[in-house]
């Protein structure tokens, strides 16, 4: 319930400027298909689709939290992530936007609970076509997403020993949506929406929004400081422990540059990154002992979203 009007709290501003969806051409067919059939049902209404996104934000924030208390990735049982997921993603306010990184931001979170199970396993090859399907998944809603199936390789290579068979599992399951949809379009006589799917590029844009920059600084300069404190209370965990850790190492700098790969780049795709930067986040107030320390840079935190959102234009 705290955690509840907390997002209620850092994201109210989003609730009084609603916006609609983002549409700027790098969306997959799924998230066309989603978009019309939700429109179609409410019209096009800025509040629910604003709403709607703050509620799938809630439920990541509680799902990541599931998974980082399963796996005891902190001394004790703890929301901080969580909290952190929800500040550091009102950093901007496209951020806050209906997106395909919304999407694909939700199903990476049933990816990286599968991926933190890998290492109890005997065999991963069901696991590693079930990710692979969910990239596929992804990659349907925003296609520069299917560069996460180097999240998958790295992750199976930290957390098993090599085993080439789960490799191609992976990737079978990779191309295992696609080969349905093109199915599907095949008999439905929709073979042209086939030419309508976004193709990766790559672009090295010049940004020049101070909000995007203090966004990123933000989430880089917490990403390292946590990542250094972490290492106090590295070589204390479980094996499995610090295994988790090191893929959420690579989940970062892979959701790092996927954005870049997008037809039409937007930095509102590096909510991708939010994700699991909150978790290191989260390790900085964790690792912070006095109270009142924790406590002032969080209002700093806050107070710099609250400048940004209600006192700048």
């Amino acid at each position: 319930m705290l955690l509840f009007i907390y997002t209620l709290l850092v994201k109210f501003y989003y609730l009084l400027h609603p916006s609609l969806y983002q549409a700027d051409g790098s969306e997959g067919l799924l998230y066309n298909a989603l978009t019309g059939w939700l429109e179609g049902i409410v019209g096009k209404s800025p509040f629910f689709f604003t709403s709607l996104v703050l509620l799938l934000q809630f439920l990541q924030a509680l799902l990541l939290t599931r998974t980082i208390n399963n796996h005891r990735l902190f001394a004790k049982d703890t929301y901080l992530p969580a909290m952190s997921f929800l500040l550091f993603t009102s950093l901007l306010e496209g951020w806050n936007v209906f997106s395909p990184a919304l999407i694909v931001n939700t199903i990476m979170l049933w990816i990286f609970a599968s991926i933190s199970d890998l290492y109890m396993r005997s065999s991963a090859r069901d696991v590693a076509f079930n990710i692979g399907f969910a990239l596929g998944i992804c990659g349907l809603f925003y296609f520069p997403a299917i560069l996460f199936v180097l999240l998958l390789f790295l992750s199976l290579l930290i957390m098993r020993s090599f085993r080439l068979a789960e490799w191609i599992i992976g990737l079978l399951g990779l191309f295992c949506p696609f080969y349905l949809l093109g199915t599907y379009l095949f008999l439905t006589d929709k073979w042209d929406l086939i030419y309508e799917m976004p193709r990766i590029g790559f672009h090295l844009p010049m940004i020049t929004d101070y909000k995007v920059w203090g966004a990123l600084i933000a989430n880089v300069l917490f990403f390292a400081v946590g990542w250094l404190l972490l290492q106090r209370t590295f070589k204390k965990m479980l094996i499995q422990g610090r295994k988790i850790w090191a893929t959420v190492v690579v989940y970062v700098l892979v959701a790092m540059f996927v954005p870049f790969f997008s037809e039409h780049f937007s930095p509102n795709y590096w909510v991708l990154v939010v994700l699991p930067i909150s978790m290191f986040v989260g390790n900085v107030f964790w690792s912070i002992t006095n109270n009142g320390i924790a406590s002032a840079i969080h209002i700093l935190v806050l107070a710099y979203v609250i400048v940004m959102q209600y006192f700048s234009h």
